[in-house]
């Protein structure tokens, strides 16, 4: 018999463990100094890097793509290790970003490009920040946020379900954040919604999780990104603006915006949607390549990395047969 987790007491205070274990660590990181932080993001990029070996080859062959075909595998190793730690250094940032103040945002954040989104918002359309896994975009954020801009952003559910609900009022109450699940039914309204009431919606770009997207080349391959900021742009005229948030030196950031790209005025919707989204492909690649040690894509991206997990599972697990 399958029980719900609503209705299992165990998985609800596992859930409730965890949060709280999140909670603590949120309190603890906000009043770490730069000096301590440092450390305890070289101690978990260690413990990435024994912990993670499936996803490490996986974040191979995304380097490989992103540092191109000359790349010599130390370099990709190199890059693979720099990876791991930028990642871990997100994660202890992500922890601390509840206690900066406005002053603590304006000393560690910066922009470059704002006129990109200012001049789309000052004609009353809405923007839409299509970013990559790249450094640290939730700095930026909060950064907006003090400086009045409202956003909306979309997030994955997580497990246990009381750390997804944490997660999304940590950045509701602290960021300044609405949050739209990406499995809510109602998600595309929501978003039309505030993109016609002229505000701004970030979405992640890099990722298709639903492996429906348009069929684009990315890094010289094929493989489907997400339809939804193509298809908004075309839906509501707003600003579809590609931009990534860079590590700028140790606990610094740097926004990066591009311009607003063009939406194509022919075609069907589909073809539309297509050519939006590879150019967006594009751009995604060309922020990446600018700092690829900051992207922090683990999973499978491409049709061949499926393939080449299934070869990896099936491997581990003819050893594991070998050994007994």
């Amino acid at each position: 018999m399958i029980t719900d987790v609503d209705d299992d007491p165990v998985a609800r205070a596992r859930g409730r463990a965890v949060v709280g274990v999140y909670k603590a660590g949120t309190a603890l990181a906000g009043a770490l100094p730069d000096s301590v932080a440092n450390a305890i993001a070289a101690g978990l990029s260690r413990t990435f890097k024994r912990a993670m070996g499936g996803r490490r080859r996986m974040l191979q062959r995304h380097m490989r793509r992103a540092l191109g075909p000359e790349a010599t595998p130390a370099q990709v190793r190199k890059t693979v290790d720099a990876a791991f730690s930028s990642y871990a250094r997100y994660w202890v940032e992500t922890f601390r970003i509840a206690s900066y103040t406005g002053a603590d945002l304006d000393r560690i954040f910066s922009i470059e490009g704002w006129e990109h989104i200012a001049r789309p918002l000052d004609d009353g359309r809405g923007v839409i920040l299509a970013l990559p896994h790249v450094g640290q975009w939730e700095v930026a954020a909060a950064w907006m946020h003090h400086h009045g801009q409202h956003l909306t952003a979309v997030a994955e559910r997580l497990d246990p379900p009381e750390l997804y609900d944490w997660f999304v009022e940590m950045r509701e109450n602290r960021l300044g954040l609405d949050i739209v699940s990406v499995d809510d039914p109602v998600a595309g309204r929501k978003l039309i919604e505030a993109l016609r009431a002229g505000e701004v919606v970030t979405l992640l770009s890099d990722r298709d999780l639903t492996g429906n997207g348009p069929e684009v080349e990315f890094f010289g391959e094929l493989t489907t990104l997400p339809a939804g900021p193509a298809r908004l742009a075309i839906q509501t005229g707003a600003a579809l603006v590609p931009v990534a948030v860079y590590e700028d030196g140790w606990w610094r950031y740097r926004a990066v915006l591009r311009p607003e790209l063009e939406v194509p005025a022919e075609g069907t919707k589909a073809e539309r949607t297509q050519a939006l989204t590879q150019q967006l492909a594009y751009e995604l690649e060309g922020m990446i390549r600018r700092a690829p040690s900051q992207w922090h894509l683990l999973q499978p991206n491409w049709p061949s990395d499926f393939e080449a997990q299934q070869r990896w599972e099936a491997e581990t697990a003819g050893a594991a047969r070998g050994s007994t």
